[in-house]
Order: C-alpha cells, then sequence, then structure tokens
C-alpha cells in the first residue's frame, strides 16, 4: 500500500523513524512529511501568513522510504504532501508513533491526531499511533501493531474511510493484555503558569500543568455504557483503539436548545 507518515515529534523522532522503517520493510510505499522540529500540542493550527518551507531529507529512513522535513505544522504536513509533495493520494495517512499518550481529552491539542485527522478530513483512512510514555524508548510493541494492523486492513478494508487513535501501553509485548475499542474519557489538569523574568527583566509565564484527575464520563447515549474508555484501558495495559471524527456537534442537545424562544430578537 502506499503510506504517508507524520508526526508532532519532529523529523529526527525515534517514533516515527521506527515505524516508517518497518512498514517499508513490510512491503509498503512509504513517503514521510513531517515537522523539522518539535511541534507538539499544536492542535490543528495551519500557517497562514508566512511561507511554509519543505526538505528533502536523506540517510535518516531506509532507502526506499521518500522523506520531507516541513517547517510546518503536522497539519501543515498533510496538507502539503496530499497538495503538492506526493503524485497521487495514499491509501492510508499514518502519524506518529508519538513519543506519550494521546488520551481523552487530550487530542483536542494534539498535533498527532491532528495529522491524522486532516488525512481524515480529505477521505483518506487515517490512524494515530501513541506509546502511552514520555519516557520509555520501547516502540517495539507499538510498530509490531502498527505492522500488524496495516496487514490486517490491506486484507479487508475500512467499509468507509475513518479516523482510528490508537494508543499503545509502554510494557513489553508480552504484558499487553488486550486489544480494546474504547471510548473516548476525559483527562483533566491542574494548570500552573509560573511567572519568571528575563535577562532583560521583562516577565513571562510558563505552563507546567499537571494531570489532577481522570474523569469518568457518563455516557451519551446509554448503549456505550459497556465500552470502556481508552484511558482506563490503557491503565489495564490493553491497546485502545478509539474511532473519532470531526464533527463536534452536541446531538443530545440539538432538541433541547429548540426550545429557546427569540421573539423579541427578531421582532426589532
Amino acid at each position: 500500500m502506499k503510506l504517508l507518515i507524520s508526526n508532532d515529534d519532529g523529523i529526527f523522532a525515534q517514533g516515527i523513524q521506527s515505524l516508517a522503517n518497518a512498514l517499508a520493510a513490510a512491503g509498503h510505499e512509504v513517503s514521510v512529511v513531517c515537522p523539522d522540529r518539535e511541534r507538539s500540542a499544536t492542535g490543528h493550527g495551519l500557517t497562514l501568513h508566512q511561507p511554509i518551507r519543505a526538505e528533502i531529507v536523506e540517510s535518516i529512513f531506509e532507502p526506499t522510504v521518500k522523506a520531507w522535513a516541513c517547517s510546518g505544522t503536522p497539519a501543515d504536513c498533510v496538507k502539503l504532501a496530499l497538495w503538492a509533495l506526493l503524485d497521487k493520494p495514499p491509501d492510508f495517512v499514518l502519524s506518529g508513533i508519538n513519543h506519550g499518550p494521546n488520551l481523552g481529552t487530550d487530542i483536542l491539542c494534539s498535533g498527532t491526531v491532528s495529522a491524522a485527522m486532516e488525512g481524515f478530513m480529505e477521505g483518506i483512512p487515517s490512524i494515530a499511533f501513541s506509546l502511552a510514555s514520555y519516557t520509555s524508548q520501547e516502540f517495539g510493541a507499538a510498530v509490531n501493531f502498527a505492522v500488524t494492523l496495516l496487514a490486517q486492513l490491506e486484507k479487508v478494508p475500512m467499509a468507509k474511510p475513518m479516523l482510528l487513535n490508537v494508543n499503545i501501553p509502554a510494557v513489553k509485548q508480552a504484558e499487553i493484555t488486550g486489544v480494546a475499542i474504547a471510548r473516548q474519557g476525559i483527562r483533566r489538569y491542574f494548570d500552573i503558569f509560573q511567572k519568571r523574568t528575563d535577562p532583560r527583566g521583562k516577565s513571562y509565564y510558563w505552563l507546567a500543568g499537571e494531570l489532577l484527575e481522570d474523569v469518568e464520563e457518563t455516557p451519551e447515549p446509554a448503549l456505550l455504557h459497556d465500552i470502556p474508555t481508552d484511558v482506563q484501558a490503557i491503565r489495564d495495559h490493553k491497546i485502545t483503539v478509539t474511532p473519532l471524527q470531526y464533527n463536534l456537534t452536541c446531538g443530545a442537545s440539538l432538541h433541547s436548545l429548540g426550545d429557546w424562544k427569540f421573539k423579541d430578537f427578531l421582532a426589532q
């Protein structure tokens, strides 16, 4: 298959090198377009007020991998690849393997998920991969699962394009207890802004938030009660696979908001 891979950790990240090289070794046609530096937590930001540059990169990946380092955000990288750098659309857009989890509400600011989301918005099936640790260097289990998942999807394609958010626990492969199709959980942070002073005496602030708690949400509709959250499944040493969408409409509230009256405003 023809695969496009991006990330938010940058061109030199171990996760993307491991993923791209393994998929190339498995016989896929791999192209890499990713940021030239760390662009974590940039969400779906786009570069609109300055040029985007892309430089061909050699010697980082296996010789069969075509790679570019891009000056833009993760979403920029996928846009640029699809509309300017690649000769034809890929069969899949992949993002990662991210160094750190993308669970629950963290996906809203995740550059990793946003790169995959950009592919999905163009009608291409997409997958975001994340290793649920910021310190572990053991990407073996995550790479093996990615190769296995792509092989399965090659044999049995998705009925329609979708975005899968995949998190792999940072344990040895033998310690992984299963694969859970999970719903998105909630993560809440205690945000602390540290006030500091630069060498010229001017104040600046540094965000130093810490995870306060993982919140168990009552799902809607009720039929989701039996489906675990991605946060809980990772705690149980399970790989999590969560289907995501870009439509953020709260359907359950549409009818109740329809009872609001705006006659006075319309009469003005």
